[in-house]
């Protein structure tokens, strides 16, 4: 286990206990949550952030729904959780794994049971169980990752994906590492990641905390550093993937894509099955959250445009998927044609309600 913890759930309190990303890599606060209204902020403002992370967030405050619900009506009650699950799918809509933590928690109220103690019970037990699972699901998807990593690798890693983006490990910075731990040679280039600077304050961070070395550059020093170094991979995480391979994750992946493509390195995408929604048949039809506007005429509250300047801010954008040398999952390694091997590793997860 990492040293510092993402979220988790108070026993004692019946409440939900996440680090507060926002103020790292300065200040290690941890807030807390009570009810799903909090949740649901706590992931608008990117409190917590990360598709796996705010997909176990998610569950967490179904639970917190659930044990600050007064209705003694089972039928009642499973509309109340109804209510709070809209609420807190509505808090961020790009990445899937919220959405999908939400339907697994309330299959749960399709049980047989006899009253709401009981339904309270089942919806906190799945709301672990998505938390615990998180993490072995990464481990896995840094061990299947190995086969096709050199014994000495220089990489490239957008954004964050490590333990803070996760309920720990994490999946493409938990590639890195995986790689890591079992003796390669590891060296990564960390791209800031404007506007939010999630690899320069929190991807920086955690491979401090791991010992790797690294070196942080500007987003748009990636292409120059492809043509004066040798990096051997590009890896990245995403927070939704289309039927056909196409990937949507933290704006300036995409330009990544382009860049390593010029240069013919392989580029990585790193993500649970729970991230791939073979509802949507290509990334046009994703749906790209726009932010506010002050993300990028301000840092750290200090304004650096012209007032009232315009601004077109998406979090996310799209890496068509034949930019994408392989995507890396806990139940293997998908390569092109990706309609059917996405289709493979999404049917050996055994979720039947995708």
């Amino acid at each position: 286990m990492t040293a510092y913890q993402t979220l988790h759930w108070d026993a004692k309190t019946n409440t939900l206990i996440l680090l507060d990303q926002r103020t790292l890599p300065h200040e290690i606060r941890y807030v807390t949550c009570k009810d799903e209204h909090q949740t649901a902020e706590a992931i608008r403002n990117m409190t917590i952030r990360g598709a796996p992370a705010i997909g176990a967030a998610a569950a967490f405050g179904l639970a917190l729904a659930a044990y600050r619900c007064a209705a003694t009506n089972p039928n009642e009650f499973c509309q109340r959780m109804e209510q709070a699950a809209q609420l807190l799918a509505k808090s961020r809509p790009t990445a899937v794994n919220l959405q999908w933590a939400l339907k697994r928690v309330l299959k749960v109220l399709s049980t047989t049971a006899q009253n709401v103690e009981e339904l309270r019970h089942l919806i906190l037990q799945e709301a672990i169980r998505i938390s615990e699972e998180d993490i072995e699901i990464n481990k896995k998807i840094g061990l299947n990752a190995l086969q096709i990593l050199p014994q000495e690798i220089n990489f490239i890693h957008h954004c964050n994906t490590g333990a803070l983006a996760t309920v720990d490990y994490g999946t493409a910075l938990g590639i890195i590492r995986t790689a890591h731990e079992h003796g390669r040679r590891v060296f990564v280039f960390v791209d800031e990641t404007r506007p939010r600077l999630q690899g320069a304050r929190l991807t920086a961070w955690e491979l401090q905390q791991l010992g790797i070395p690294f070196k942080v550059i500007v987003d748009g020093a990636s292409g120059f550093v492809m043509k004066r170094f040798r990096i051997d991979a590009v890896v990245v995480g995403c927070d939704r993937v289309a039927a056909n391979g196409d990937t949507a994750n933290k704006v300036g992946t995409y330009n990544l894509a382009l860049a390593a493509r010029a240069h013919k390195i392989p580029f990585y995408v790193a993500c649970p099955t729970s991230t791939i929604d073979l509802n949507i048949s290509h990334g046009d039809l994703i749906p790209i959250e726009e932010r506010a506007a002050e993300e990028i005429t301000h840092i750290e509250g200090m304004p650096i445009c012209p007032p009232e300047t315009s601004v077109f801010n998406p979090a996310f954008d799209v890496t068509p998927a034949e930019y994408i040398t392989a995507i890396i999952t806990e139940n293997g390694i998908c390569y092109p044609p990706f309609i059917q091997s996405l289709s493979n590793v999404v049917q050996a997860s055994g979720y039947p309600f995708r």
